[in-house]
């Protein structure tokens, strides 16, 4: 008995040593599991640090201004899918072709209902009858092509009003685009001079015996008044008989008296013509679009560095295009720091060329449809055009229609390259100008002049939202909403109120209007302003930077190579 009270004691003696070694080793353990959290825990901290940091430093998963390619995908109702995020369950798919392409769209709607009319009025004094003799006025114009030609048709202008001869203005052939070319190696000269020689006498050189010159460079945007209180004086000073006026480039105002603005637009339209062998070139560019088909849009690009660093937007193309664009902006020592997002808000940013391919398609081009794009070197290269191509495979430049030995005489001369691309969008069905520059305001001036041809200039400030939200929407809405944005910027008449708008872009005095069209002002008007949300393209002039937008960025720059504008 005691026996077996011995082995149950003993047996429960060892059940408590037992269960004493498990709780010691459960504590050992759980002491060896402290001394570990610290370590455990750094790791942790380390490894979701570098996670937040690869976060930060990734692009976004979609960003309106970045570049992406599209991709074609034929087997969806025959249509091109564009996958702008593949996580979408709404996939932006781009019709092949939109299928509103119609005559309207290479026509200009009530167009027939206007006509330019420059002619000289009975009481508007000749030049026998005003000029002074031995008075001079020399003009040395400033900047690319167009910027110069703005120049030249100004100084006719100023010669009349201040009752001088003018002696053929100089081209700028030192700053920016370094191009050697002389006006009569760009203009007919002697048409320029016999055309206008009933509004004001012009001669190709200075007399030797003018006697002393004062050089001088008159204010921007000067009027009448001004020109007759800050200029004229100069004339009755001793011995002086000539007056010469450096960077002439904006030089004159918007407003005018009507007589004056007839003179700018007799010169701009029907004085100032090409030399033979430019006209020869660019009509046989003309032709060769021609041929490819009846109808074709010209598209002037401007998506070169210089223009996209002076622009101070931003395209998606992180710190490679910040640091790129940056060592460009240096270039203008005057220049101000500029916010993307705000310059893109404002509508100051040129579209890229995806965006304009889309544009395009949204407003009826089928990808049959041929462009001829003026352009210099376009920032990013093929990979930045890749998206245009895919859109519109029917892409031509004067490279492409033209061999190099044809080239070769104009190839050196950015003036020259410049005014064939000029021809070729003059005479186009459509014109497309991707920002509001020289050449831009000068062919929509000229295309209203001449019949209202369609000039399409993006309504940027409405599409910058929609171009930043378009791959969360089916395409047929945001077809719907490029088009509605777009109603007053198709190079209709009356798309600016009287008054309103810059001269050049906007030569309304030079425009006459038939009995019909009276009718349908003010109709346009109220139907553009309900549209577009009681916000009418006035166009107005309360920011100087617009018209100015491509006048100054070039003056202090001296080290851009010719091929970076070759369009301007």
């Amino acid at each position: 008995m005691s026996m077996m009270k011995k082995k149950k004691h003993r047996d429960e003696l060892i059940g408590v040593q037992i269960l004493q070694g498990l709780i010691f080793r459960h504590h050992r353990r759980r002491r060896r599991f402290h001394h570990l959290l610290p370590l455990l825990s750094a790791v942790t901290g380390c490894l979701l640090l570098l996670f937040a940091i690869l976060l930060f430093l990734s692009p976004p998963i979609s960003n309106h201004s970045g570049r992406h390619l599209l991709t074609l995908n034929t087997s969806f109702n025959n249509g091109v899918e564009v996958r702008m995020n593949v996580e979408k369950e709404n996939v932006f798919r781009v019709p092949m072709s939109e299928g509103r392409l119609s005559l309207a769209l290479w026509t200009s709607n009530q167009s027939n209902f206007f006509y330019g009319c420059s002619n000289a009025s009975d009481n508007f004094l000749s030049a026998e009858m005003h000029t002074q003799p031995n008075r001079y006025l020399l003009i040395a114009t400033s900047g690319g092509l167009n910027q110069q030609r703005t120049g030249i048709v100004d100084a006719v202008v100023a010669a009349y009003i201040l009752n001088a001869t003018l002696v053929v203005p100089k081209l700028d052939q030192k700053s920016f685009w370094k191009d050697a070319s002389n006006f009569s190696e760009i203009f007919d000269v002697d048409w320029f001079m016999r055309y206008l020689s009933k509004d004001v006498k012009i001669i190709k050189q200075l007399p030797e015996k003018a006697g002393k010159v004062i050089t001088t460079r008159a204010p921007r945007k000067c009027n009448q008044k001004c020109y007759e209180t800050r200029i004229l004086p100069i004339f009755y000073k001793k011995s002086v008989q000539a007056v010469q006026l450096t960077k002439f480039d904006y030089r004159l105002s918007n407003r005018l008296d009507v007589g004056l603005q007839k003179l700018r637009c007799r010169v701009n339209y029907h004085a100032l013509r090409f030399t033979d062998p430019i006209l020869d070139m660019g009509m046989k560019l003309v032709e060769r679009m021609r041929m490819k088909s009846k109808h074709y849009v010209a598209l002037h690009l401007r998506f070169e560095p210089d223009m996209l660093a002076f622009s101070g937007c931003y395209y998606g193309g992180g710190v490679k295009e910040m640091k790129e664009l940056g060592a460009i902006r240096k270039r203008w020592k005057t220049l101000h720091t500029k916010n993307p997002e705000k310059e893109r808000r404002h509508g100051k940013c040129p579209l890229s060329p995806e965006e304009v391919g889309l544009m395009l398609r949204a407003l009826g081009f089928g990808n049959d449809v041929h462009i001829y794009v003026a352009s210099g070197e376009v920032y990013g290269g093929e990979e930045t055009l890749a998206p245009l191509k895919t859109l519109f495979p029917n892409f031509h430049t004067k490279e492409t229609l033209a061999s190099k030995e044809e080239l070769a005489v104009f190839s050196s001369y950015s003036s020259r390259m410049a005014a064939l691309d000029f021809i070729v969008c003059d005479e186009s069905d459509v014109f497309f100008a991707n920002n509001n520059g020289n050449m831009a305001k000068l062919l929509a001036g000229k295309r209203r002049y001449f019949g209202h041809k369609p000039t399409i200039r993006p309504n940027a400030k409405k599409l910058y939202r929609l171009f930043l939200d378009h791959d969360n929407m089916k395409w047929e809405e945001f077809a719907s909403h490029v088009r509605t944005f777009q109603v007053g910027f198709m190079g209709e008449p009356n798309e600016v109120k009287p008054g309103r708008g810059e001269f050049h872009e906007h030569p309304l005095p030079c425009i006459c209007e038939k009995p019909e069209a009276r009718a349908i002002k003010d109709s346009t008007f109220q139907s553009r302003a309900l549209i577009n949300n009681g916000e009418v393209n006035d166009d107005g002039l309360s920011e100087d930077e617009k018209d100015l937008s491509e006048t100054e960025y070039a003056e202090d720059v001296n080290s851009i190579r010719v091929g970076e504008i070759i369009s301007d």
